[in-house]
Formats: C-alpha cells, sequence, structure tokens
C-alpha cells in the first residue's frame, strides 16, 4: 500500500476530478406528513460531488459524468448541478429518455430503506450502448471517483470496458481512480458479477472508501480483520473503510484510528457515507492528510445526518 499521504497526486492550481454516476429524482417522505413527499434530486456519487465541491471550493472542478433525458425533470436536474457549482459538459442528453426515481422511507432511529425506478433510466447509456462506447470525458480528469453503483447500473461490457479505460490511464497519464463500493444486491445480475467488478476495481484503486457491511456483504466476510486485511493487500493506495458509529478506519496502518464524536441521535442517515466521502476527498486531495481527511469527512457526515435528505442546505453544512 502507498503511504497515506499524497504523494501520487498531482495536484495542479485547480484539480479536475469527474463523478461517474446517476443523477435521480429522489422521492423522500416526512413522517410528520404521511401523504405528502418532497421532491429533491439525489444519487450517492451525486451527492459525493456536491459535498466535494461545497468543501474544496474553487481549488478542485468538479464535473458530473452521467446521461439525462430532454424532458422537463432532466432539466431542473442539470440547474440543479449548475446551482452547486458542477461542470456537466460530460452529461449527455438523450432524447426520449427519462432519469431514474428513488423513494426514501426512514425508520424511528433514522435508518432509510430505498425503492427504486432505475431500469430503463438514461444514466445506463452515459457511455453509448454496448460495441459503440465512448470513455473520452474521462480524458480530461485528474482524478475520477465511481462507485459500485456506477458500475452495476452499466451492462457489462461496457462496465469492463470503463474498468480497462481506467485501468489504462492510471499507467499512461497518472490518472488517480478514487472508489467506493457502495453495494445495492437487486442493481446487480448476479453476487458473482458484484464481487468480479468490485475485486477488479480494488486493483486499480487510489483512494479507497469502502463501507464495511457493504464489503462483507459482497465478499462474504465475517470479521472486520479480514475484510481489512483483504483490503490492505488489494488496493494499491490508501483510503478508508467506513464503520458507521465507530468511524473510520485506515488502510495505512501507520495512521492512527481516530477519536471522534458520535452523534447519539440521526435524524436521516440516508447520505451518511456519501457525504463522507465528499469532504474526505477534497481534504485529502488538496492537503494529502489521511487523518485531517477523516476527521473533515466526520464533521460532514455528522451535519448531514442530523437533517431530513440526501442533500442539506449549503448552509446548514457550512454552520457549525
Amino acid at each position: 500500500m502507498r503511504p497515506s499521504g499524497g504523494e501520487g497526486l498531482t495536484i495542479m492550481n485547480v484539480l479536475r476530478l469527474g463523478c461517474i454516476g446517476e443523477a435521480m429524482i429522489e422521492l423522500s417522505q416526512d413522517p410528520t406528513q404521511p401523504g405528502l413527499a418532497r421532491i429533491g434530486t439525489a444519487g450517492d456519487t451525486l451527492n459525493t460531488a456536491i459535498y466535494l465541491k461545497r468543501s474544496a471550493g474553487s481549488a478542485i472542478s468538479v464535473s458530473y459524468v452521467t446521461a439525462l433525458g430532454d424532458d422537463p425533470h432532466s432539466a431542473s436536474m442539470l440547474d440543479f448541478m449548475a446551482g452547486e457549482g458542477l461542470e456537466f459538459s460530460a452529461t449527455r442528453r438523450l432524447a426520449g429518455a427519462l432519469p431514474g426515481l428513488y423513494w426514501i422511507t426512514t425508520g424511528e432511529a433514522g435508518e432509510r430503506s430505498f425503492h427504486y425506478w432505475r431500469q430503463n433510466s438514461a444514466a445506463r447509456q452515459m457511455f453509448g450502448r454496448e460495441g459503440n462506447c465512448d470513455f473520452s470525458a474521462l480524458g480530461e480528469m485528474d482524478v475520477v471517483y465511481l462507485s459500485a453503483i456506477s458500475l452495476a447500473i452499466l451492462p457489462d461490457p461496457v462496465r469492463q470496458g470503463l474498468i480497462a479505460t481506467l485501468s489504462d490511464a492510471r499507467k499512461q497519464r497518472r490518472l488517480r481512480v478514487a472508489f467506493d463500493s457502495n453495494y445495492r444486491p437487486r442493481l446487480w445480475e448476479s453476487a458473482n458479477a458484484a464481487r468480479k467488478a468490485i475485486a477488479a476495481m480494488w486493483q486499480i484503486t487510489d483512494i479507497a472508501l469502502p463501507s464495511l457491511d457493504d464489503e462483507m456483504a459482497v465478499f462474504e466476510e465475517t470479521s472486520e480483520h479480514e475484510t481489512a486485511a483483504r483490503l490492505r493487500e488489494a488496493c494499491p493506495g490508501t483510503g478508508v473503510i467506513k464503520r458507521g458509529l465507530l468511524g473510520p478506519l485506515p488502510l495505512d496502518t501507520s495512521v492512527a484510528i481516530p477519536d471522534l464524536p458520535r452523534i447519539a441521535n440521526p435524524l436521516d442517515t440516508t447520505a451518511a457515507g456519501d457525504s463522507f466521502n465528499g469532504a474526505f476527498l477534497a481534504s485529502f486531495l488538496l492537503e494529502g492528510d489521511l487523518e485531517k481527511a477523516m476527521q473533515a469527512g466526520h464533521a460532514c457526515a455528522s451535519k448531514v445526518i442530523c437533517h431530513r435528505g440526501a442533500i442539506i442546505p449549503a448552509t446548514a453544512q457550512a454552520g457549525s
């Protein structure tokens, strides 16, 4: 494993980062008004892109790589992304296509359940169709961030092409890859397909941001020690394992496990991991300090889980 600092990262005046994924219509139920739902825009890597941009400001240019339709909801999503300071020149617009949709319900302890309508979403064609893929949108990026959800929504030949493209770019022009194995079993054609793709990604990941429960589920492991040992062996870079209330575990064993405050009564944990990733990446890419990045990620996630919805107001994130 590479040391925890940012030695391998070429930090330009403005770092160019691309987030690959799916922007979706979010419906979140208000438990105080059972007949009403809030309509928003979200998606795991989009959430991360927004929290990253808010945290980094002008020091990092954040592009969102996806596909949307030509419908009013897609247009509203682009307006929303622009309002958050994201670049979307790498977002394709597909005639007649529609974005995906998901509905969130939250329990008394803030734990969330998701219900998806995304089988035919535009994002599945973000790199084109099988046999005619175009990954050129990634060519100008210094860093690419994606998740296992980003992979799962793609047809397998496109998925394999994306992994190969990222691998080649790391070798040829020192692209850095950040990855979160955000696991949604229903999105995959099989558990074996998920394991194969995620294992391939860990081999080319410079900044690893997995969650412990996802990794244990995908690789059928029974202990934190087993999972951590595998990731430390597999990843050529650095990163952390997110462990919920237990806090992050650094993959670099020379870095101390931070003692971070816990939130006793979270309101909504929808984007806990996504927001952690965004603030973590902003800090780590700009400063190269793993401990500071863990603190930044935890601080951001602690604010997010005290509000409803995946993307909280910028004023709430900035507040103490």
